[in-house]
């Protein structure tokens, strides 16, 4: 089923704001539909929140899917409802195999999913550095995820729903940053205090990443390095996490275990009934 207004465009935006509420309420109201699945990300979902039907997925809770901007409502609804919502590829393409599978293992098994699969290095390459999962801090921890895009996060900051943080293992990807501001976007979730009480932190990609040139610019590495590694919790990025093919499916609000060290990611509770 399509919403109405699908296809609908008020400027930069897939409609008005009362065209996208009105298909996003219809669906988390209708009692025939079991899941909403988002076509796309862009931008305007953080003009909704403050008039979506929570009550009504509260009552009957259904599976809401997508990535992106869509991290406004994921982390909107698990905030207020208590809801478990899923950071996995949107519906406006077919997923690659290892999306996939990962899609089915959270989605479509009453069990806990385990430890997360990881991409396969480069053929013969010695020293592969795409699908790395690079260490920043060694050692393991569990918690409830959470998280999502940097830029929408840091959009929610002094919301009632920006993401209970404390003791979370929180997970971050961006898309089309320059460095500078990646880094003013975690120096301001420092100075709010929302890191002091993270369990770990589990990095994705931050892909057409834009780095100044010239002398004494700085790398991702040490930009996460700088706001992260003063925690003194497990850190490590690289993870297939965020605007790539293929990518994992990450309930928020479901207890993980983070090995920093080893570079993997376990889900220790079904994300579904």
């Amino acid at each position: 089923m399509l919403g109405t207004n699908a296809y609908s465009r008020y400027g930069y935006l897939a409609g008005t704001d009362d065209q996208r509420l009105d298909d996003l309420n219809r669906a988390l109201q209708e009692t025939s539909i079991d899941a909403v699945w988002c076509i796309r990300g862009g931008y305007g979902a953080i003009r909704l929140l403050d008039r979506v039907d929570y009550a009504a997925i509260a009552r009957r809770p259904k599976i809401f899917i997508g990535f992106s901007d869509i991290t406004a409502l994921l982390n909107a609804i698990t905030r207020q409802t208590g809801v478990v919502t899923f950071h996995a590829p949107v519906a406006r393409a077919a997923m690659p195999q290892f999306s996939r599978c990962h899609f089915e293992r959270v989605l479509a098994t009453p069990e806990a999913p385990g430890r997360l699969g990881r991409l396969p290095d480069p053929a013969e390459v010695l020293v592969p550095q795409e699908n790395r999962i690079v260490t920043l801090r060694p050692g393991t921890a569990e918690g409830p995820l959470a998280g999502g895009n940097l830029t929408l996060l840091h959009c929610l900051i002094g919301t009632p729903y920006f993401p209970e943080l404390d003791g979370a293992i929180l997970f971050l990807e961006d898309a089309g940053e320059d460095l500078y501001s990646v880094d003013r976007m975690l120096a301001h979730l420092r100075l709010t205090g929302a890191l002091r009480q993270l369990a770990g932190v589990a990095i994705g990609r931050f892909t057409e990443l834009e780095r100044a040139t010239g002398d004494g610019a700085l790398g991702l590495d040490e930009v996460l390095a700088t706001y992260l590694d003063p925690l003194g919790i497990p850190v490590a990025y690289g993870f297939p996490i965020g605007h790539i093919e293929s990518q994992w499916t990450l309930p928020l609000g479901v207890r993980a275990r983070l090995d920093a060290g080893a570079g993997e990611l376990e889900l220790l509770e079904p994300a579904v009934a």
